[in-house]
């Protein structure tokens, strides 16, 4: 038995997000699929972290076992073609050692959320940016993102839905830069409550907008309700960037 990692991209307004579903609409099922025309062993993948619905990939980690006799090459080019057309790429296959986990193994998981501040609606980045018609301050937005760097008690930035034991969670870095009229906020974090990104981005949409002060990111992290975080930002502006193993 081999297990083999995949870095794989992927464009996810197609898809019901990353996990496994009934009517075979996530991106597992797709590339489980693929992977058994490609060896007709039925088997589970195993993701270095969930994406929901619309949300995209240039760099999701996963791994699987299969028995057949193989090579990176082939893997790649096999599972590819079969995947077609579905807007899923492997960019890179590795032989891994078994002890290799694309969940539990990673040290950091990096994102990225993209918005284009604009009035006029988008054309040819319609799905792939969050477009923001109103002029936002990106000085103040980085000041409010610096409140949240280090070890906090997120629930102000937690969806209900959220199944992680703890709202504790250790946030590395945020960095926002802006070329043009496109803004990229960059996230770097050993793990992350479900919809805490775009809480985040969301919230900081309104400090960028001159609605909320800077400091006003610190207060409603520190009330630890989820009732005053600002509206969820939308999924087509978020990138699963790479992993740290």
């Amino acid at each position: 038995m081999q297990r083999w990692k995949l870095t794989i991209e992927y464009k996810g307004c197609q898809f019901n997000g990353w996990q496994s579903q009934k009517d075979s609409s996530g991106i597992q099922d797709s590339i489980q699929s693929a992977i058994y025309k490609f060896s007709g062993e039925t088997v589970k993948i195993y993701g270095a972290g969930r994406t929901d619905s619309g949300v995209h990939a240039n760099g999701q980690v996963a791994h699987f076992d299969i028995e057949r006799e193989t090579n990176e090459n082939e893997v790649r080019e096999a599972l590819n073609n079969y995947l077609r057309p579905d807007l899923i790429a492997i960019i890179k296959v590795d032989k891994v050692s078994n002890d290799f986990h694309a969940r539990f193994s990673a040290k950091l998981r990096h994102y990225e959320y993209k918005i284009i501040n604009r009035r006029q609606p988008l054309t040819l980045e319609k799905d792939l940016f969050w477009r923001v018609g109103k002029p936002l301050n990106i000085e103040n937005m980085q000041k409010g993102a610096n409140y949240l760097i280090g070890t906090h008690d997120f629930t102000t930035f937690r969806s209900i839905n959220c199944q992680s034991k703890t709202a504790v969670k250790s946030l590395d870095s945020i960095t926002i830069n802006k070329e043009g009229e496109k803004i990229y906020f960059f996230f770097s974090a050993k793990s992350y409550l479900h919809n805490q990104i775009r809480s985040i981005v969301g919230s900081l949409k309104l400090v960028g907008e001159g609605k909320w002060n800077p400091e006003k990111i610190n207060e409603i992290l520190n009330s630890k309700e989820r009732k005053e975080c600002g509206p969820i930002a939308p999924s087509e502006g978020l990138y699963f960037k790479s992993v740290d193993y």
